[in-house]
């Protein structure tokens, strides 16, 4: 099935993919409370950026066999334009390594792997709570120029060697830390669980950072790919306050396109 599903149009998956998000909205109360409220923590209330929200949420599972299991080169022809990935790449070749930093927003999946093809990345990758999808979700975020590392101490090593090789490495900012890996920082507003592993290695001195995010096309017509430096530090901002300002500025240019159904402000497990 999902071979079958990889060989079918962008456009066909993203059609399936708003009925599917449609339907998860309809069927779970909980999760159509959570989207609705993270939504409204935002400021958008308005019903135009809720319908798109919907709908983008179920292309993200439905575009995701064409991205982990057709050839790479067939996967990037569905990049049109990535405004700042020559900037990313000379700071690389000027001998630094790069934190590329890739929120739930549009297709993050793709961004990874058109980077990979400049420079060697390691991704910090939680593997899936479902047995069956993992081996399928590691053949498309593993392959050629692409290294996963699993979200603990070992991968916490692997990223740090990526980098002393003064390569790039690709975190999910916003994924909410287990107990004791990160801190309450203000997202939308409110207090959210914020890693602070992206905050420490930015905060390292040989080490640039970027913001990479890939939206998508309307109609299925591919994705336009992002990469800008995060910005400076504002005067007593906390490095995770830093990235999450960040993170707002870019959710706030395509907000539809943001995965507002995840629980950003849920606490971690024996958190307080």
């Amino acid at each position: 099935m999902m071979q079958l599903a990889a060989r079918l149009p962008l456009r066909v998956l993203h059609a399936l993919g708003s009925l599917l998000g449609w339907a998860m909205y309809a069927l779970s109360p909980t999760y159509r409370r959570r989207l609705r409220a993270n939504l409204e923590q935002a400021g958008y209330t308005d019903a135009r950026t809720r319908r798109e929200a919907i709908a983008e949420a179920g292309k993200l599972i439905t575009e995701s066999p064409k991205l982990w299991l057709r050839p790479r080169e067939e996967v990037l022809k569905l990049v049109h334009g990535f405004e700042g990935l020559e900037e990313a790449a000379r700071v690389h070749a000027a001998g630094r390594g790069i934190v590329f930093l890739t929120p739930h927003l549009g297709c993050f999946e793709i961004t990874a792997q058109a980077a990979a093809e400049r420079v060697p990345l390691t991704v910090l990758y939680r593997p899936p709570k479902v047995d069956w999808l993992r081996p399928l979700m590691e053949r498309g975020r593993g392959g050629r120029n692409m290294t996963l590392a699993s979200a603990d101490l070992g991968g916490v090593r692997q990223l740090l060697s990526a980098l002393k090789r003064r390569e790039t490495v690709g975190i999910l900012p916003d994924q909410v830390p287990g107990e004791g890996e990160g801190e309450w920082a203000e997202f939308f507003g409110r207090p959210a669980y914020t890693m602070t592993l992206a905050a420490k290695l930015i905060a390292r001195g040989d080490v640039a950072c970027f913001l990479a995010v890939g939206r998508r096309l309307p109609r299925g017509a591919g994705y336009a790919l992002r990469m800008a430096p995060l910005p400076s530090a504002l005067p007593g901002e906390s490095g995770t306050r830093r990235i999450n300002r960040a993170l707002e500025a870019a959710i706030r240019e395509c907000p539809g396109q943001y995965l507002w159904g995840y629980n950003r402000y849920k606490k971690p497990r024996g958190g307080r």
